[in-house]
């Protein structure tokens, strides 16, 4: 943790040619390769996602852009944070776009960033306390990783594991692309260490061309320079129901981020800006994005850890980040390059990411250090994670409410009912 106060003396010649502080603007020749550095840091995010949903990247890349600077206009360049395509809402949105249709997920995204922008009115008003009280750790925690436990069997379709006669050559890119990911996490060092994904993605990418299983048919086509594809989000009350609970995890996510990033740069982000600016930013960048045919966007993790390993924490460097994931929106041959990434090698990521999201649920648990020895915890956790898992549904007239969309509804019942029964005192393991 960087210590908030200036050093003094010798201590403050050395340091500052360590740090380089929020508002500090670092020389044009080290801005560069620093806002490139952040801009790879999300990559593997932004190719990913837009290729789930089989939509262009361009769109993504170009989204992200404008919801960063978007965040750092409305923060008022006191906090530094890269918006890029946020995990949290695939599983829902994955299964509006199936059921309805990619553009009736927009729609949902659209309603989630209004209401999440309603939540940080809320949160300047009355603090963060109540969203302990609707979605307790452990509801919270089981839920996160049913987002990822959900998409566990469409990791290993989308890599064509599951097919009746397995290409060999399908499985050989599948285990290079898994094997570079996970060891990457652990053997790789500085910089490579922040994007172990990406060169995945890139190690995959080259064994399928040696596998002779790419058609660069579509690159060859494309024009260099090329608009993205927009769209606009259509409306409807079961798809908007099935992605919006998705809004107290995105928005557990980015206090987490703030406090990080707080912890990281010696200031306290959350009373300057304040969390309900920059709360209002993200979701405001997601409604944004939603409008205009792209994925929700939200604070990222990785570029976090990118700034924790240079102690770069420059404004200007991230927005010069956006600026180039702009430029290259509009490469059209860059979006078309992206395009032929075959299965195989986004089965592999995805197989340990989404593993990874599974875990980071159970990390939640972890480290907020959830007292099982509670009879509450316990029931929580258990019916929250059966309920996701079991395949029932719910149907509510038109409206069908399964997997984790289910089981966090579940769960805000369970955390309401827990907190009326404590306050009549009636529960025999509430903290006095």
């Amino acid at each position: 943790m960087v210590c908030a106060e200036k050093p003094k003396g010798n201590e403050e010649s050395t340091m500052s040619s360590k740090i380089i502080q929020v508002n500090e603007r670092p020389p044009l020749s080290q801005a560069i390769p620093l806002s490139i550095q952040h801009m790879f840091a999300m990559f593997g995010a932004s190719v990913l996602v837009p290729f789930m949903f089989g939509i262009n990247p361009a769109i993504v890349l170009l989204m992200n852009g404008v919801g960063t600077l978007l965040f750092i206009l409305i923060t008022k360049g006191k906090a530094p944070a890269y918006l890029g395509s946020s995990f949290a809402f695939l599983s829902p949105g994955l299964l509006v776009a199936s059921k309805f249709g990619f553009q009736y997920a927009l729609g949902g995204f659209v309603v989630l960033g209004i209401c999440g922008m309603i939540v940080a009115l809320i949160i300047r008003q009355c603090g963060t306390n109540w969203i302990d009280i609707v979605l307790p750790t452990a509801a919270m925690g089981p839920v996160v990783a049913l987002i990822g436990l959900e998409l566990a069997g469409s990791a290993a379709s989308t890599a064509s594991l599951l097919d009746e006669n397995i290409d060999m050559k399908n499985v050989i890119v599948f285990l290079i692309t898994l094997g570079v990911a996970v060891f990457g996490q652990i053997l790789f060092r500085g910089f490579l260490s922040v994007i172990p994904i990406l060169i995945a993605i890139i190690a995959g990418y080259v064994a399928a061309a040696a596998c002779g299983i790419l058609d660069f048919t579509a690159v060859k086509e494309a024009a260099f320079f090329a608009l993205p594809n927009f769209q606009a989000p259509k409306f409807n009350l079961e798809a908007i129901l099935t992605i919006l609970p998705a809004l107290l995890l995105v928005t557990s996510e980015h206090i987490g981020h703030q406090i990080v990033t707080s912890k990281i740069v010696g200031k306290d982000l959350l009373k300057d800006p304040g969390l309900h600016r920059s709360l209002f930013a993200d979701f405001f960048s997601t409604t944004v994005s939603g409008c205009l045919g792209s994925v929700p966007t939200t604070t990222y993790g990785e570029n976090i850890g990118v700034m924790a390993m240079t102690k770069v924490y420059s404004v200007q460097v991230i927005g010069g980040a956006a600026v180039l994931s702009i430029c290259c929106s509009f490469l059209g041959k860059l979006a078309a390059l992206i395009n032929t990434i075959p299965g195989p090698v986004i089965g592999g990521i995805s197989f340990l990411l989404y593993g990874m999201i599974g875990a980071s649920g159970i990390r939640i648990l972890v480290d907020a250090q959830v007292d099982y020895g509670k009879s509450r915890n316990q029931a929580m956790t258990a019916v929250v994670f059966v309920t996701g898992l079991s395949g029932i549904s719910v149907q509510l007239g038109s409206i069908q409410l399964t997997g984790m969309v289910l089981a966090c509804v579940v769960g805000m019942i369970m955390g309401l009912a827990f907190y009326i029964l404590d306050k009549l005192k009636l529960t025999n393991d509430r903290d006095e």
